[in-house]
């Protein structure tokens, strides 16, 4: 009988948004000194969280908990122009870790108001991401998150209509609340480029291609994730028997036990270090080989906002 096999998805774990987002309040840190505020998760992992909140971050929702004049971080999800005015108005010396692909979506949205179209967004009631996005404008947006949705709807015919999406979708089903949209209301329009991330899509592709070859898939990042919650529902969608943890110790000897080829990934917030501990944890439960599938190489870099640097490192 051949040894047990821990086959590793490609690529997996932190996208440039991710990296850039990181290196803000780090580097923030460094040159103003603690506290930072940062207005939500910085990203939705509990590892970077505390690790960002040990060195100086304080994780805040309400604006009112920061202090006047205190330096300030968007969280990589966005935020509303709502915030933007507040944070303005209160002093507050504010850098910007909205992730660029998520701030193409704010740029779609004014850009079609202005233009006089009412906007469908596609996303998770409640996500920060969301949140950020509908509040580009006060009115004219519509959130919907399935087909049924769509069909819930009730806008005029005559309506100029376009639709913008969350960029941690799957993209599987987003396509088919797109294409409800399309059958519901034949005119509307959509972006030039799809929402969703070049990340979130590399990722699913990568469980896409792994999941025929193993018999379990551990998906490692924080229940918080969108785009990791994407990639177990995927996993499971595709056959397998799948599990998420946010850290090795989550993970249970019975899930792998008699498992011969054992699939690992993690969401685009979930740093490497914590795929290794999964990885470790698994050779000592009797998994000694590990490969890494082939895959797309990501080299994407996002600028960082003037007075921090130049580039974020390569994802």
């Amino acid at each position: 009988m051949s040894e047990t096999e821990v086959l590793l998805a490609n690529p997996r774990g932190f996208c440039a948004g991710v990296d850039r987002a990181i290196e803000i309040v780090e580097r923030a840190l460094k040159l103003h000194g603690a506290p930072i505020y940062v207005r939500h998760e910085i990203v939705h992992n509990k590892f970077v969280v505390d690790d960002l909140r040990a060195k100086g971050a304080v994780f805040i929702e309400d604006l009112s908990a920061v202090p006047v004049g205190a330096t300030l971080v968007f969280s990589a999800h966005g935020v509303s122009k709502a915030v933007r005015q507040e944070a303005a108005k209160r002093g507050f010396h504010v850098f910007d870790a909205t992730c660029p692909l998520v701030k193409k979506v704010h740029i779609e949205v004014m850009k079609r108001r202005n233009e006089g179209y009412e906007i469908i967004m596609i996303g998770h009631d409640g996500h920060p991401e969301v949140e950020g996005t509908m509040g580009q404008s006060e009115q004219g947006m519509h959130l919907v998150e399935t087909v049924e949705d769509v069909e819930k709807l009730d806008i005029a015919a005559d309506t100029k209509l376009t639709y913008v999406s969350q960029t941690t979708l799957s993209v599987d089903d987003c396509q088919k609340v797109i294409d409800a949209l399309k059958r519901k209301y034949p005119g509307i329009v959509g972006p030039k480029q799809d929402d969703i991330c070049y990340a979130t899509q590399n990722r699913q592709d990568a469980v896409k291609f792994m999941a025929p070859q193993v018999e379990v898939v551990i998906v490692v990042g924080s229940r918080t994730s969108s785009n990791t919650n994407r990639l177990r529902e995927l996993a499971v969608l595709l056959g397998c028997e799948t599990y998420q943890v946010d850290s090795a110790d989550e993970l249970q000897a019975e899930w792998v036990s008699g498992k011969h080829r054992i699939g690992v990934t993690s969401g685009a917030s979930a740093p490497e270090v914590l795929v290794r501990d999964v990885i470790t944890k698994l050779k000592s439960l009797g998994a000694p080989s590990v490969r890494e599938l082939d895959g797309i190489t990501e080299s994407i870099t996002f600028p960082l906002p003037k007075g921090l640097g130049k580039l974020a490192p390569a994802a």
